[in-house]
């Protein structure tokens, strides 16, 4: 059973009925499900996962005022759950793990990943968030929002990205895809350099990763998870299996050549066909410029490509 499906059925089981027969009165008031940090809130959790903060729980968020009102409460009840369900219960935990689980604000809990009480406000907050951040506020289920306040901010975060903000991400990637791997790689194969190859390489394949993302309009799990996210993408899964080839052979110049150029090739055209740019050859350098001056604040559009 997954971390999610186990989540939803120790609170079908255990959480929903405490809180009806506790706290009743503010049933309404309560946000109940699994999101944020963990394999397990993106899907991607399986036997080895479980060597570490896997565990039966799930997360309840409220209001500032509501944690004050009777947040302790909540949280003494919660504490008194069963530790052990289906078999499963907290065996290890790792010395970096984040206690995830149990009760929390709706300000903390999206503080952690955006640095203030809900979805970030402005360009300048949008570009400073690494998309991981903003992957894992918003990956996992949530079982039920009765006021809908947190809903309502995870929606924010998910779809509503500035457009310039998008657009400043996604030149800045194609960027550095054309410098790591068109341009790069090959370089650092003549010199001799293979290690220095391999890293243009696996440089090359984070940018690209970030450009589908941003194709998309989806934000970019951590490194570990992002060609298993990239492969459950409407668009352009198909890459990530390219990348994991080039990763594999870091040292075949003539077919990782190619296939970079395939790659290339696949993303101009979207790029193209989604009005981002004007066919500007077969150099991604050219289209990230071309992206670039699409951005209508004048303060992003007239700065360095580069983030």
């Amino acid at each position: 059973m997954k971390g999610l499906e186990l989540a939803r059925a120790y609170y079908e089981t255990y959480g929903a009925p405490m809180l009806r027969q506790e706290f009743a009165p503010y049933l309404d008031r309560i946000a109940v499900g699994l999101c944020g940090h963990g394999s397990e809130c993106f899907g991607f959790d399986d036997e080895v996962s479980r060597d570490h903060d896997f565990e039966p729980g799930f997360c309840l968020w409220l209001t500032a005022e509501d944690e004050r009102e009777f947040g302790f409460k909540l949280f003494r009840a919660y504490s008194k759950l069963p530790k052990e369900f289906m078999g499963v219960k907290v065996e290890k935990k790792s010395m970096f793990g984040a206690d995830s689980r149990g009760v929390h604000t709706i300000p903390d809990f999206y503080r952690r990943y955006t640095g203030s009480d809900g979805a970030p406000t402005s360009n300048a907050q949008w570009l400073a968030i690494p998309s991981f951040y903003l992957a894992e506020a918003t990956n996992g289920e949530v079982f039920c929002d009765p006021l809908g306040e947190f809903s309502r901010i995870r929606q924010q975060i998910l779809s509503g990205m500035p457009e310039d903000v998008r657009l400043k991400k996604l030149a800045s990637a194609l960027f550095y895809a054309a410098q790591y791997g068109q341009y790069n790689y090959a370089r650092c194969m003549a010199h001799g350099e293979r290690t220095a190859a391999a890293c243009a390489l696996a440089e090359f394949a984070k940018a690209v990763c970030e450009v589908v993302f941003l194709l998309n309009r989806a934000h970019m799990p951590y490194y570990k998870w992002m060609y298993r996210a990239m492969r459950g993408l409407p668009r352009h899964a198909e890459i990530a299996d390219a990348l994991e080839l080039l990763l594999a052979a870091p040292y075949d110049e003539k077919e990782n050549t190619a296939c970079i150029e395939r790659i290339a090739e696949a993303l101009e055209r979207t790029l193209v066909e989604d009005g981002l740019s004007a066919d500007a050859g077969d150099y991604l350098e050219g289209y990230a410029y071309s992206v670039k001056n699409h951005i209508a604040d004048p303060n992003l559009r007239n700065s360095d490509v580069m983030i």
